[in-house]
């Protein structure tokens, strides 16, 4: 293995050990969120209130030395709010782009259902690209940029389904759900022996720091059977009984991007297909659109993309 990877192996590490500092439990959900920031995807977060789902957001940020920026996603948000505006300026005389809160490091878009559709898809153009266009310019982005998501999966009214081209942009979804009962009983304790003080987590590194993170992603190999694999289960989601509309060739980008992340905080310079097994469900179930009557039977996505796991025939795990 070579030094990028091995220092990246370690600030890895460094970061979630910081993180689980101030999170209690859920470490593989901690685990899935740092594997799609180091293979430069959106997290999107579904799942109930009251579950930290804002405290591991700041939480990463600040283990990654990142800006962050919080919005509340309400019905009244426009795309200026969040993009921002063009105001005439007294002084100048000129026409100035006043830059919203989207330019950041990482952006929490706090139940991102709750805002309407035109709002919503004003983030798509920042996730896909990196930049965002206003009056005819466009305006890059601060590098990293990461979206990480929430909205809540239990209450409808008033809210807004993200669209299939909205979900599409989100790398993974995931769920946290409750603690176990010895977890919350750490979480109080905590509390308790902390005081008014709030936690607070330690920078491991930073925004240039991040970045060289995720450049050394790229030195893991992928065998071609491993990427034969992917495409295949991608293909299959197309072509299923139970699916209107199959997995996107985006979703297989950032499914090899993932397995490349997840090997390498294994240790490992390449990916075995069980790399590809592990991240197959949040990075691909959100993605593919159901039939209608499926609904009434409670079959999601999830259960679409387990099944064609067991089916499809998993290649050697062979090293390149």
């Amino acid at each position: 293995m070579t030094m990028p990877l091995d220092a990246t192996v370690q600030r890895t590490e460094a970061v979630l050990r910081e993180v689980s500092r101030v999170v209690v439990g859920k470490r593989d959900e901690l685990q899935l969120i740092m594997i799609a920031i180091l293979a430069g995807g959106h997290v999107l977060i579904e799942d109930l209130p009251g579950l930290g789902k804002t405290l591991i957001a700041r939480s990463f940020a600040a283990a990654l030395g990142l800006d962050f920026t919080r919005v509340q996603f309400t019905p009244d948000l426009l795309p200026a709010d969040l993009l921002g505006s063009t105001i005439y300026d007294m002084s100048t005389g000129r026409f100035t782009f006043r830059r919203g809160p989207v330019f950041t490091h990482m952006l929490l878009a706090d139940e991102v259902n709750r805002t309407p559709p035109k709002t919503q898809a004003a983030l798509l153009e920042a996730m896909a690209e990196g930049q965002v266009s206003i009056d005819g310019e466009t305006f890059p982005l601060p590098q990293p940029f990461v979206v990480l998501a929430t909205d809540n999966p239990i209450e409808y009214e008033g809210t807004y389904p993200l669209p299939e081209a909205q979900l599409d942009r989100f790398a993974i979804q995931l769920r946290l759900g409750y603690l176990s009962e010895l977890d919350e009983t750490e979480m109080i304790r905590r509390r308790l022996e902390r005081g008014a003080v709030q936690p607070r987590v330690q920078q491991v590194v930073d925004a240039k720091g991040l970045l060289e993170m995720r450049h050394a992603v790229e030195f893991v190999s992928v065998h071609p059977d491993v990427v034969g694999y992917v495409v295949a289960l991608a293909s299959a989601t197309r072509g299923h009984a139970q699916v209107e509309v199959g997995a996107s060739p985006r979703s297989e980008l950032d499914l090899v991007q993932m397995a490349r992340a997840r090997a390498l905080l294994n240790g490992r310079d390449y990916v075995i297909p069980e790399d590809v097994k592990a991240l197959a469900v949040p990075a691909m179930a959100h993605r593919i659109t159901l039939r209608p009557e499926m609904w009434v039977r409670r079959i999601r996505g999830e259960d679409v993309i387990g099944e064609l796991l067991r089916r499809l025939p998993v290649p050697r795990a062979a090293t390149p």
